[in-house]
């Protein structure tokens, strides 16, 4: 059996394992080959020390001999390196696809389990109920508004009288109380009235000054009057 089938536990054909035990075995065979790869680097370093210490200083042959097989060593060592670099990348591999195996599975039984909980959900549920339901909330809103506007209507008299004909009556009695005082005015009042001239106003030989005289004088006239109205 080979050191990987050992690694995985050497389960029966007919005892799968599981996805979860599979990765656990993947990450704890990429830790015993991580840290043999950093044994074997170390040995690496070592024998390459070897190496320098007993060929480049020293120049006998057994000294030759001993450098030479410490590169030796060197190279089987990394040779070694090699091959745990692409046996650990084919593990990292493998676990990375389980992995996503895995989370793939456990969503579709999250799904799964989702899908059915909304469809126990909608089991009471019909299309055609829900519309007229729908369909009822929207015209209860529609009476209620209705309720609401009459309710808020006020009551009594005033609701069908015509405003612009109230103006024009109010207007009517303004102008005969106007009269009234007209007529019932005092001689001294009606007297204080401006007269109604009996000559044809000259504009164009009229001066500016006498134009000025006459405007305060039609001025003070409206004054008076005025005062007679509001008195």
């Amino acid at each position: 059996m080979s050191w990987i089938s050992k690694a995985f536990g050497g389960k029966k054909k007919d005892e799968p394992m599981t996805p979860q035990d599979a990765i656990q075995q993947l990450r704890a065979t990429e830790e015993m080959l991580n840290k043999k790869s950093d044994f074997l680097e170390k040995k690496v370093e070592q024998e390459l020390t070897n190496a320098k210490r007993h060929g480049t200083k020293n120049k006998r042959l057994r000294a030759f001999i001993v450098a030479i097989a410490a590169l030796k060593r060197k190279k089987r060592f990394e040779k070694q390196l090699l091959q745990i670099d692409g046996t650990l990348s084919t593990l990292e591999f493998q676990r990375e696809a389980l992995e996503n195996a895995n989370t793939n599975t456990e969503v579709l039984k999250i799904m799964s389990v989702a899908s059915k909980s909304l469809k126990a959900a909608h089991q009471n549920l019909d299309v055609d109920e829900v519309h007229n339901i729908m369909d009822d909330l929207a015209e209860q809103q529609e009476i209620s508004e209705e309720i609401s506007t009459a309710i808020s209507n006020p009551i009594g008299f005033g609701n069908d009288v015509d405003e612009t004909e109230l103006e024009r009556e109010l207007e009517e009695l303004e102008q005969e109380e106007l009269a009234n005082k007209l007529i019932n005015a005092t001689p001294a009042a009606r007297d204080r009235l401006p007269s109604i001239p009996t000559e044809e106003p000259v504009t164009a030989s009229v001066s500016r000054p006498a134009r000025r005289r006459q405007a305060d004088h039609d001025d003070e006239d409206m004054k008076h009057l005025a005062q007679w109205a509001v008195g």
